[in-house]
């Protein structure tokens, strides 16, 4: 299939080209699967460990006295089988979550899914969200909450988890993003042994972002540093920026230096640190009416700064959806979540994805769908990004009201074929040009 136009442009670099043999997806390169020692363990007693050990953080009202699921049992009084042809993934924010509150039907759609439906099956799922700023056992916590429900660090995947591997690659990095030293923290799990913020260079030299101060919160968690003595890496964008002046600024400064020097000026401009983005995402779903910006934006600010300042192009990397790499994260976390979980040791026949955001769930789903063993079905719901009455960019092969109504149908499909065979002909009726798919 031939790339579209997209947010793309010839000069981003690719990490890996994986298995396959295409342009770089939205701006951003594949990225290469890390190692298996990287992924999050999903062994049942591991992790029994690590919800009661978090737990212990959480508010009263997620607490169990079991230490079990509270997803409600089924309907039926027959036992609940695990279906093993196929599986379930969902983006979060849009989808679940809008808000920092549960979307009102993801609680009655994670139910369904756990056997509370006419069939009396269970269908493993994961979480795959471009979100971050937190360490995957924080957002677990918080999606736990959230939906009155437990969910295991094995079955989620932030914006920034693939970064793990980059920490065999660089030692010193500077962390950009999220709110007080959570970044650090994240970065610093993931094995990066000397990790910098923003706050630490605007400590050591308070002149560096003239219009932006550090409150005393800051002030105490960041640290002073010998810059003359330090050579940063690369920089890691791992959360949407909280002041986008100050960290533009530092960023810059970074990106214009001898070699990762803060302090020194290169006369080419070339010589500076790579710069990561954990995402691409330009708007994303909240609470408002209407999308807010994000990390995408940002970046593209950056572009269009350096350009400005500097006369050249600036070339960045992204992760998160709808990077080929993030979606093989995906299919290996899946495979090790059933096997692990569910004692399914083969890998599914589908997958379904659900999403609201059509230039990043939507186009990463398609696009993955072409490479992949497994077929990928892209399902958008019209709780997020996605606008009513909008004709998608990237269409999806099934647009559904919410969660509750895409879950149904992905069980419904898959209850109701005779065959393999049937299930891949049925894609030309899903709805894969935009105009149907809006219709079904």
């Amino acid at each position: 299939m031939t790339t579209t136009d997209g947010f793309g442009t010839p000069r981003l670099r690719r990490l890996s080209s994986l298995d396959a043999c295409r342009a770089d997806l939205y701006g951003g390169p594949n990225v290469a699967i890390p190692p298996k020692h990287l992924m999050a363990s999903t062994l049942s007693h591991e992790t029994a460990i690590e919800m009661d050990m978090a737990k212990q953080h959480l508010d009263d009202d997620i607490s169990s006295t079991e230490g079990s699921p509270r997803a409600a049992s089924p309907i039926a009084e027959k036992p609940i089988t695990t279906v093993d042809d196929f599986a379930l993934a969902f983006d979060i924010d849009g989808v679940l979550i809008r808000g920092g509150e549960a979307i009102p039907e993801a609680g009655a759609a994670l139910k369904y899914i756990n056997g509370e439906n006419p069939y009396g099956v269970k269908v493993p799922y994961i979480f795959v969200t471009n979100g971050g700023g937190k360490t995957e056992e924080e957002r677990c916590l918080d999606l736990s909450r959230q939906l009155e429900l437990e969910v295991s660090p094995g079955q989620f995947i932030c914006g920034h988890t693939p970064m793990r591997e980059m920490a065999e690659r660089y030692h010193t990095v500077l962390v950009v993003g999220g709110e007080g030293e959570k970044c650090r923290v994240v970065a610093e799990g993931y094995g990066f042994k000397d990790v910098i913020t923003p706050g630490d260079i605007i400590k050591t030299r308070h002149d560096t972002t003239p219009f932006r101060k550090l409150t005393e919160e800051e002030h105490k968690n960041s640290r002073v540093r010998d810059f003359e003595q330090t050579r940063i890496e690369a920089i890691f964008v791992f959360a949407d920026s909280r002041d986008w002046a100050g960290d533009q600024q530092i960023i810059l400064d970074c990106l214009m230096s001898k070699d990762g020097h803060l302090g020194t000026r290169s006369e080419t401009f070339d010589e500076g640190p790579p710069l990561f983005f954990s995402h691409n995402d330009v708007v994303w779903s909240t609470s408002h009416e209407h999308s807010r910006i994000g990390m995408g934006a940002l970046r593209a600010s950056l572009e269009a700064l350096y350009k400005a300042v500097t006369g050249k192009e600036l070339t960045t990397i992204a992760f998160g959806k709808p990077q080929l790499g993030t979606y093989q994260f995906a299919m290996r976390l899946l495979r090790q979540w059933r096997k692990n979980t569910h004692g399914i040791n083969k890998p599914p026949s589908t997958v379904y994805f659900v999403g609201d955001t059509p230039d990043s769930d939507i186009r990463g789903t398609n696009e993955f769908n072409e490479i992949s063993d497994a077929h990928w079905f892209s399902i958008l719901v019209k709780t997020g990004v996605y606008q009513e009455g909008t004709i998608p960019r990237y269409p999806p092969k099934k647009v559904c009201n919410h969660i509750l109504d895409a879950v149904k149908f992905a069980i419904d499909r898959e209850m109701s074929k005779g065959d393999k065979e049937s299930a891949i002909m049925d894609d030309a009726d899903s709805g894969i040009d935009s105009e149907t798919a809006l219709r079904n």
